[in-house]
């Protein structure tokens, strides 16, 4: 492997590896890196899966895949004999801006898992050129810049294929790029990602994320999620959603033709997995298709109906995309007739108006028309598929009941342990040997050393250095010096009111006065955030906006300073997470119970040995049943009890306020004088309003509880024998959090490949 490297070295820069730049190394790895995967047998089988998803959050992959192809040693060492460090590398990577939270990161694990479990599937998605938005901290408020992630020379291969997608008023020519995805010691996959050689970059003003939205030609894959905030960004989506599906569908129909298949037994070919809502126009646009090519509608309809399955991630009513007719109407008119006949076709099988496709105020409900003409609806975690069945979908539940099933989500543990937690996975597998990278259950083994008091201090020592790896690269990237001798306290994920990160906020207050009042914590605290906020979403950003104000009241605060602080992470994504998460101690999972489908931070923590102070929500009530009660710190109002109070109406913020004399001062502390000294005056009295006017997502609900609880946290984590022990326990019951585990289930009782 030296020896190679050496020579492309020389071949492509005409020096060797002493005196080659980082940049010049990470390239030709990169380049062996793809020669190698390219070499691996593609999966196949006479059924394929394409897996739809208007996200792949893929992370770096030099490291992941250098791993899958059990190079990574081989390549270290080949590096360290010149004293490179293949670590030093890795960071010279940017990261690909393909998707935005846990939906594109659970999509990039599966695609991994689907690899290594030698399924014959692809994914198919958008080549989004700035992605989502870099993430800048200015005046103690979020600002939104693009992302330039693309380089010459990049994972990503442009192949031949190109299809015509037909807009109302024009047409535009595709181009797929692929990307290999090769699995663990196993066969190779594909990423196809669609573009258009007329996108235009230069059309962005400066280093914004300020464009034209109307000249679709230009922008059409310039970002992930443009800014909906008006019917020019509302409409792009729709331009962006049918790109893809239409590249997805044609895509589909193409290689079924290569090989030969009769489209008439187009299901027993093929299978598409609809990831959220974004490709639901795939199944409008596969029956129009196969109706040009001769199909009758009854058979389209029955054939497609057969071949799409539908997985929902939210129990969120905004996060179910409608769109009105009219906007589907100046962009694929030629759709709507497919929709109208589809909903034709409900209203005349069934009298329950919340299940038709079109409404009376004539949106097209995307979420009904995949549950109809799918033949699988699937949730991401226990308590959330008996939300959907019980109460957001009960109306479908009713008239399909064997189209529901659960498949709890899943991390790939080759990302999210062997790669970012490299200490820790060596340590596993001296303990318990190394089959736990491809059947994670194993991790169960750990048990035995539950109460082994080296194997709890080896535990200890190797959380300590991953805090001070953190500490050092957050001090090399932002300035900001943290001490590695305090609890991390640790809340990354999108910025959303119903995930409560100012609920966390409202805790850091509570703290910084119990500390004026000379209440000293016994370890101090480092309470860490990382989020984005979308750029519409005014109250979202009014909590980061709290949350730095925070962070530099304390920071100027000699007295707080040594025993508290509040930071956040600028631009979190996955590198940064691959930072942090193994470097927790406690995992901040405390959405408003019944409001997250699943989250799967907390199983990344849960792998890396951080102890869930969570709500009973989503794969929270998963994690405590594997757990149990003592190894997992639970609070707040029950799923049901939430689900009640929406369904009466009784939940009163100002009641709260007004009546709870800790809650009214710890949110008046948002106005008072050494907050809007600091902040933006606007800002925060804006999110007091909020909080204590509507708090559509109950943050008052729980403040008092969430307080207690998290007090007890930290009062246990003073015992580092027990807490560690907890953590070990997280640990060997992470594995069932396998999205091995959640392929396997899902090729078991959908696609069946």
């Amino acid at each position: 492997m030296e020896e190679r490297i050496q020579k492309l070295l020389c071949e492509r820069f005409g020096r060797d590896i002493d005196h080659c730049t980082k940049e010049e190394i990470f390239e030709v790895l990169m380049l062996i890196t793809k020669e190698e995967t390219s070499k691996i047998q593609r999966n196949f089988g006479k059924k394929k899966l394409y897996y739809i998803s208007a996200e792949f959050l893929i992370g770096k992959l030099l490291s992941n895949n250098l791993i899958n192809l059990g190079l990574y040693e081989e390549v270290k060492q080949a590096l360290a004999v010149h004293g490179r460090k293949l670590e030093e590398m890795e960071e010279m990577e940017m990261e690909p801006s393909l998707g935005n939270g846990g939906l594109g990161r659970l999509a990039a694990c599966f695609l991994d898992s689907i690899a290594t479990l030698g399924l014959f599937g692809d994914g198919i998605g958008l080549n989004y050129h700035f992605g989502l938005f870099r993430q800048r901290f200015r005046d103690h408020k979020q600002k939104e810049v693009k992302n330039p992630w693309m380089r010459a020379e990049n994972w990503t291969n442009r192949t031949p294929v190109s299809f015509t997608v037909p807009f109302k008023d024009f047409s535009i020519q595709s181009v797929m790029y692929d990307l290999d995805v090769p699995g663990y010691e196993a066969g190779c996959n594909r990423l196809h990602l669609f573009d258009a050689d007329t996108v235009d970059e230069s059309i962005v003003a400066g280093d914004s994320i300020d464009f034209d939205k109307h000249n679709i030609q230009k922008n059409l894959t310039l970002f992930l999620y443009p800014d909906d905030s008006d019917d020019a960004g509302r409409m792009l989506r729709i331009y962006q959603q049918y790109f893809m599906v239409s590249n997805a569908a044609q895509l589909i129909l193409k290689e079924c033709v290569d090989q030969g298949y009769d489209l008439h037994k187009l299901d027993e070919h093929v299978v598409i997995q609809i990831n959220d809502t974004h490709p639901s126009m795939v199944i409008p646009e596969l029956i129009r298709l196969l109706t040009d090519r001769g199909f009758s509608m009854d058979e389209a309809i029955d054939l497609v109906s057969r071949t799409c399955a539908y997985t929902n991630h939210t129990i969120l009513a905004e996060a179910l995309e409608t769109w009105p007719t009219s906007y589907l109407e100046q962009v694929v008119p030629h759709l709507m007739p497919v929709i109208q006949e589809l909903d034709r076709r409900v209203r005349k099988k069934y009298t329950d108006e919340s299940t038709y496709i079109i409404d009376d105020k004539n949106h097209v409900h995307m979420a009904h028309m995949d549950i109809h003409y799918g033949f699988s609806v699937n949730g991401v975690a226990a308590l959330h598929t008996e939300i959907l069945k019980n109460t957001e979908l009960s109306n479908f539940y009713k008239i399909y009941p064997d189209k529901f099933n659960n498949k709890t989500n899943g991390i790939t543990f080759r990302r999210w342990l062997v790669s970012c937690n490299r200490e820790l996975s060596a340590y596993i597998e001296k303990l318990i040997g190394d089959g736990f990278k491809k059947e994670a259950k194993e991790l169960k083994k750990l048990l035995d050393f539950k109460d082994d008091k080296e194997v709890l201090k080896t535990l200890g020592r190797i959380k300590k250095k991953k805090k001070e790896e953190f500490r050092d690269y957050l001090y090399e990237t932002q300035g900001v010096l943290t001490d590695e001798n305090s609890i991390f306290d640790v809340q990354v994920k999108r910025l959303h009111e119903y995930k409560r990160q100012q609920m966390n906020a409202l805790y850091a207050i509570y703290k910084y006065q119990e500390i004026k009042k000379g209440h000293k914590p016994k370890t101090p605290i480092t309470m860490i955030f990382g989020a984005k906020a979308a750029p519409a979403y005014t109250t979202a950003k009014d909590i980061i906006h709290l949350i730095l104000c925070l962070s530099q009241l304390i920071e100027d605060d000699p007295e707080v300073r040594p025993y508290l602080r509040v930071l956040m992470i600028e631009n979190y994504n996955v590198t940064k997470a691959s930072k942090i998460i193994p470097a927790a101690d406690v995992s901040e999972q405390i959405s408003l119970a019944s409001k997250e489908a699943s989250g799967t931070s907390n199983m990344k923590f849960m792998l890396n040995g951080a102890v869930t102070l969570g709500t009973e929500d989503g794969a929270n009530v998963e994690i405590e049943e594997l757990v149990g009660e003592d190894n997992i710190y639970i609070f707040g109002k029950k799923p049901q009890e939430v689900i009640d109070l929406y369904a009466d109406g009784s939940y009163s913020a100002k009641d709260i306020y007004e009546k709870d004399e800790l809650i009214h001062e710890l949110v008046d502390f948002i106005i008072g004088e050494e907050l809007t000294k600091i902040g933006d005056k606007e800002n925060l009295c804006r999110l007091h309003h909020e909080l204590v006017s509507k708090d559509w997502f109950m943050t008052l609900l729980d403040t008092k509880e969430y307080i207690c609880m998290k007090e007890r946290v930290f009062q246990e984590y003073e015992n580092q024998e027990e807490w560690n022990k907890k953590a070990l326990v997280n640990i060997a019951k992470s594995g069932f959090f396998s999205s091995d585990r959640t392929i396997e289930q899902y090729n078991r009782d959908i696609w069946h490949l």
